[in-house]
């Protein structure tokens, strides 16, 4: 494998990726750079997570960008969603920090003022969402004249969200033809269209997701709990006792699910909040900061509130449900175990469901374990586990002077074991869970039939 000096980015861009504890490219960028360094169209097939945007952001601030002082913009970078465009600027701004090239994203929900005097500071990079971008095209805020290069970041989540048209006005309004790269999960024929009539001669690629060798464990395991309808949320509540999940998002079809997950969640004690259509984008932005700053348990979100959200302390994705399509069963579960960190995927389904299940697994070419929802005494143990830890914790940490007066007063009229048991007693009782006693329907798993020789039939 090369390495990022071999493909061409200069020592500035190479030291700063140094910094930033990259050590060598990803097959995308690997593909990418050299094909954006030249001058070339880019079509690029990649799911998220593969590293793609340090794969057109690293060669285009090289060729475009790195000795010029801020004016006008000279790349422009259109993304679907405004998390995702906060996210592609904060890495255009790291990967070029020490070159000093400036970076303006510019989304709905913000203020136009705002937005105008960065513009008018002077600029390298423009990330936006459509709308907004072509808003200010149209005011006269955003010029295009100097672009050299632009950039369809989830090309088919812009059309999914209806972005269409605004693409088409963009492109009209570009100085002639520029530097094109295209980015897409899929490439359905609509994106092909789109690919036919901007990019000029593109250069192809096409980033398969990783095989699991036969043999080895999946990078994100796979896991499906068979229950009842009726018994679904508090399934969703037990496994997320026993999971103990760092951040979870858990998806759900529709908006009325999604809020009355979140309702029966927070009465179990978690931190949970919702993302749907109905919420304003402040929010969705109080949401965001929470969850990035270790607040919440778990989001629960529908597929369309939550688009292009990347989030690296995700651990748990849950599936309410099979979703309504494969390929989202696999856009969801990818947002987990990236770049080597540990992940996990969970799927409660209904006994109905079983053939599905087995579609699945077929589709994604790997295996779903079934396990049983963890019962009652699972959960109080997991539980109790977790007070022992809490415990254990405090002794390490020492400072208990002040508590001891209480327990020596205690231990001279009642046996220490008996004061010991009590204490842990309170701290388990009072953690804020919910108690939970339901009697939950077990399922078993449904034996994989073998296909039968010529001779066993009759």
């Amino acid at each position: 494998m090369a390495t990022f000096a071999e493909l061409g980015l200069s020592p500035q861009l190479v030291s700063s990726l140094s910094a930033l504890g990259f050590e060598e490219p990803t097959p995308i960028q690997e593909a990418a750079i050299p094909a954006i360094l030249k001058g070339s169209d880019v079509l690029g097939q990649a799911a998220t997570g593969t590293g793609k945007t340090a794969a057109f952001a690293l060669p285009l601030i090289e060729r475009w960008a790195l000795g010029h002082e801020p004016g006008e913009p000279v790349i422009l970078v259109l993304t679907p969603t405004r998390e995702l465009c906060l996210q592609v600027s904060e890495s255009f701004h790291s990967y070029g920090r020490d070159a000093g090239i400036v970076v303006t994203p510019i989304y709905g929900g913000q203020e136009y003022g705002r937005q105008i005097r960065a513009l008018k500071r002077g600029t390298h990079v423009v990330v936006a969402t459509p709308g907004r971008a072509l808003d200010h095209i149209n005011r006269g805020t955003l010029h295009l004249e100097s672009i050299q290069a632009i950039v369809l970041d989830e090309a088919d989540e812009m059309l999914d969200l209806g972005f269409a048209d605004e693409l088409d006005a963009i492109f009209e309004a570009l100085p002639g033809h520029v530097q094109t790269a295209l980015f897409s999960a899929t490439l359905p024929p609509r994106i092909a269209k789109i690919a036919d009539e901007h990019l000029e001669n593109p250069e192809r690629i096409s980033i398969a997701r990783e095989e699991t060798p036969e043999g080895e464990a999946p990078r994100v395991p796979q896991i499906a709990y068979v229950v009842p309808r009726n018994y679904r949320t508090a399934a969703l509540g037990r496994i997320l006792d026993l999971e103990d999940p760092e951040l979870a998002i858990i998806f759900a079809r529709t908006r009325n699910e999604v809020d009355e997950l979140t309702e029966a969640l927070r009465v179990r004690g978690y931190s949970v909040e919702a993302l749907h259509g109905g919420l304003d984008q402040p929010t969705r932005d109080r949401v965001m900061r929470r969850a990035r700053a270790g607040q919440l348990d778990a989001i629960v979100a529908t597929d369309v509130a939550a688009r292009g959200i990347d989030l690296e302390n995700l651990t748990h994705v849950i599936n309410f449900g099979i979703p309504a399509s494969f390929e989202t069963y696999v856009h969801r579960i990818g947002r987990t175990g990236r770049a080597g960190r540990t992940g996990t995927a969970i799927t409660i389904i209904e006994p109905r469901e079983h053939r599905q299940l087995r579609a699945l697994e077929r589709f994604t070419r790997s295996k779903i374990e079934i396990r049983t929802v963890p019962s009652a005494t699972d959960v109080q143990a997991k539980r109790l586990e977790v007070t022992r830890g809490a415990i254990e914790e405090l002794l390490t940490e020492g400072n208990l002077d002040r508590y001891r007066v209480i327990v020596e007063s205690l231990c001279e009229e009642h046996d220490p074991m008996d004061v010991a048991a009590a204490a842990v007693r309170y701290a388990f009782e009072n953690e804020g869970a919910a108690e939970d006693e339901m009697e939950i329907p077990a399922f078993a798993a449904r034996e994989r039939r073998e296909p039968r020789d010529e001779g066993d039939r009759r």
